[in-house]
């Protein structure tokens, strides 16, 4: 057994090292801790199963290239940083047009709502905002998280600014919007990248 640990664990440094991942981005795509991961490496735990085969589809390899001895760069990983998660991305935010268009086309089409039916489009960003940002909180980083949680921000920012305008054309202090939103921006950029985690 101990064999096998080493085994797995040189391999596993191996495969990381030559994908050019380094522990704590390897444990994120697993939702695993960086500990774990390194226990993994130090040879002191296996992985189960099912993490074996989750290396496995990240590197593209046989779940059999991480469990068995190679010579050096035998298996080379091709890592996969997420296609599918790129599609399903794209896929989500397309749907989420998709039903304002919808949306639109019924208000449009109906007489009592026909001059408002654009506003959907104006709310559209903020749901397409928060679908990006559900799949940041997944799949991300702080970088993609503070942009996400940005577009959700200037997002209501404008549709209070485009609604106050349709609906309160004398009401002239647009601007305020953007005044109360700056410091909540702010908020944002020390939320994600001045807090220390421990």
């Amino acid at each position: 057994m101990e064999d096998l640990k080493e085994i797995i664990a040189k391999n596993l440094v191996r495969l990381r090292q030559q994908a050019g991942l380094t522990q704590l981005k390897l444990a994120e795509m697993l939702n695993y801790s960086d500990k774990a991961v390194s226990k993994w490496e130090r040879g002191e735990s296996i992985p189960d199963l099912r993490v074996l085969i989750q290396l496995a589809e990240i590197y593209h390899i046989k779940v059999d290239d991480i469990i068995t001895e190679h010579p050096e760069g035998e298996v080379k990983p091709k890592l996969n940083l997420g296609k599918k998660r790129i599609l399903i991305v794209l896929l989500s935010v397309g749907l989420v047009w998709f039903v304002a268009t919808v949306v639109f086309a019924m208000l449009y089409f109906s007489s009592a709502t026909e001059r408002f039916a654009w506003l959907v489009y104006v709310v559209a960003p903020f749901a397409m905002s928060v679908v990006l940002t559900v799949f940041s909180a997944i799949w991300g980083n702080k970088l993609t998280n503070a942009v996400t949680c940005t577009m959700i921000l200037w997002s209501v920012v404008a549709i209070f600014h485009v609604f106050f305008a349709v609906f309160a054309p004398l009401v002239d202090k647009w601007w305020l919007f953007y005044v109360v939103a700056a410091p909540f921006q702010i908020l944002i950029i020390f939320w994600f990248f001045l807090r220390k985690v421990k």
